[in-house]
C-alpha cells in the first residue's frame, strides 16, 4: 500500500471498510433470528426464508439504481440513504405482526439500505482513491471488512438475543446501521468525467454485448447460492444435527474470521496472476468443504473446520470479481456495472435462501440444497475461465 501521502487513501479505505463491517456484520445475523421470532409469530422457517430471499432480490435490483446513483450525485448521499433504509427496515423487523409487515421491513427495506451501502457502492470509491498499482490489494482490504464484521457482529448478536431477546438486540443492531450514515461524509465524491467520455447508457449496452460480463453475472449468481443459504440456514442446520445456537453462531464467526484473510489474499494475489483464473479456484475448492460438512457426523470439530475452509473462499470473489470489471470496463460507471453484476449474485441468494426454506419444509432435510451447492461450485468455476480479461475499447460519442 501506499506510503507517502497516504492518508487521504487510507481515511478512504478504513472508512469504507467500517461502513462494509457494520452492515454486512449485521446482515449476518439475520439466520439467528429465524428461531426465536418464528417460536414469538408462529412463522416456519419458509416464511423467514422468503423474507430473506427478498431482501437478497431487493439488495440485487437495488444496486443497479444506487450504483447510477453513486456515479451521477456521489457516494457520500447514496451511502447516507442506504444507511437510513436500512435503519428504519430492523425498527420495522422488530414490529412486525404478520407476514407481509416482515417481507416489507426485513426484505424491502433492509435490501435497499443494503443495496445503498455495500460493496457495489464502496468498493468503486475504494478504487478510485487508491493508485492503479494497489487497487487489487486495497479492494480485499475493504471487502475483508465484511468477513471482519460477521466474525465481531454475529457473536454481538447472539450475545445480544441471549440478554436483551430478539427484540431488543434488533433496536441495537439498526443503531449499528445507522453509523454508516456520519461515516458517509469521508467518502464522498463520485468519478470525474471526461470530454467524449461515452454515455452511461453506452457503457451499459457495451457491458451487455460482452460474453465475459455474463460469465462474471451466473458465477457471481453461484457465490450469493452459496453465501446466503450458509448464512442463513447453517445455525438450523447444526441444530437440527444436535449442536446449540452457539456452536451456529460461532461456525458463522468463524466464516467471517478465516475469510479476513482470505479477502485479503485474494486482492494481494489478483495484483500478481490471473483474477480469472482465481476467481474459477475459489468457487471449485468450495465444493469441497461442502462435500466435508455433509460426509461427516456434525459435530463442533466438523462445524469449525467447514467454516474456516468456506471462509477462506467466502467473499474472495468480491476483489476479484470486482478488479474484473474495472480492469475491463474502467472506472468511469463502475458502480453501476458492479451494480448490474451484482444483482446475478442477488438472484442467486434469492434461490439459496427460498430453496433451503422449501426444500427444509417439504423433506425435513437441507440434503437436496447442500448437493445442488457442489453442482453449481463447478459449473461456476467452468464459466470463469472463458473471461477475457483484456481491457475492452470503448466507442465514444463523435
Amino acid at each position: 500500500m501506499p506510503t507517502s501521502t497516504s492518508t487521504p487513501y487510507m481515511r478512504t479505505l478504513l472508512m469504507g471498510a467500517l461502513i462494509v463491517l457494520l452492515v454486512m456484520g449485521v446482515r449476518a445475523t439475520f439466520g439467528l433470528f429465524m428461531q426465536p421470532m418464528g417460536a414469538a409469530h408462529g412463522w416456519g422457517r419458509d416464511v423467514f426464508s422468503m423474507a430473506f430471499a427478498i431482501q437478497n432480490l431487493v439488495w440485487g435490483v437495488g444496486c443497479i439504481f444506487f450504483g447510477m446513483m453513486a456515479d451521477r450525485y456521489g457516494a457520500g448521499r447514496t451511502i447516507v440513504l442506504g444507511a437510513v433504509l436500512g435503519t428504519l427496515g430492523l425498527i420495522g423487523m422488530r414490529l412486525s405482526t404478520d407476514e407481509l409487515s416482515l417481507y416489507m421491513t426485513a426484505g424491502v427495506l433492509v435490501g435497499l439500505g443494503q443495496a445503498g451501502t455495500t460493496f457495489p457502492v464502496i468498493l468503486p470509491v475504494v478504487a478510485r482513491a487508491v493508485p492503479p498499482a494497489y487497487r487489487s490489494t486495497a479492494m480485499g482490504i475493504a471487502s475483508a471488512g465484511g468477513s471482519l464484521g460477521q466474525f465481531a457482529v454475529v457473536p454481538t448478536g447472539q450475545l445480544l438475543i441471549s440478554q436483551a431477546d430478539w427484540t431488543g438486540a434488533l433496536w441495537m443492531l439498526s443503531l449499528f446501521i445507522a453509523v454508516g450514515a456520519p461515516l458517509a461524509y469521508f467518502l464522498k465524491g463520485k468519478p470525474q468525467a471526461q470530454r467524449g467520455e461515452q454515455s452511461l447508457k453506452l457503457a451499459i449496452r457495451h457491458a451487455l454485448a460482452d460474453r465475459s460480463f455474463h460469465f462474471l453475472f451466473w458465477s457471481y449468481a453461484v457465490c450469493g447460492f452459496h453465501t446466503a443459504f450458509i448464512t442463513l440456514h447453517l445455525p438450523a442446520f447444526l441444530v437440527d444435527g444436535g449442536l446449540t445456537a452457539t456452536h451456529g453462531a460461532t461456525a458463522i464467526a468463524f466464516i467471517g474470521l478465516f475469510n479476513v484473510l482470505g479477502c485479503y489474499y485474494s486482492g494481494w494475489l489478483g495484483e500478481r496472476y490471473s483474477k480469472k483464473t482465481l476467481l474459477a479456484a475459489v468457487y471449485f475448492l468450495r465444493a469441497f468443504g461442502i462435500i466435508f460438512l455433509i460426509a461427516l457426523p456434525t459435530t463442533p470439530m466438523v462445524a469449525y473446520a467447514f467454516a474456516a475452509w468456506m471462509g477462506v473462499f467466502w467473499l474472495g470473489t468480491v476483489p476479484l470479481t470486482q478488479g474484473l470489471i474495472g480492469q475491463i470496463y474502467g472506472l468511469r460507471y463502475a458502480a453501476t456495472l458492479s451494480g448490474i453484476v451484482f444483482l446475478g449474485h442477488q438472484i442467486g441468494s434469492f434461490i439459496g435462501v427460498w430453496m433451503g426454506g422449501y426444500v427444509y419444509q417439504a423433506t425435513g432435510s437441507y440434503t437436496i440444497v447442500w448437493w445442488a451447492g457442489i453442482v453449481l461450485a463447478v459449473v461456476a468455476a467452468a464459466l470463469c475461465l472463458p473471461i477475457k480479461e483484456q481491457e475492452r475499447a470503448l466507442p465514444v460519442p463523435a
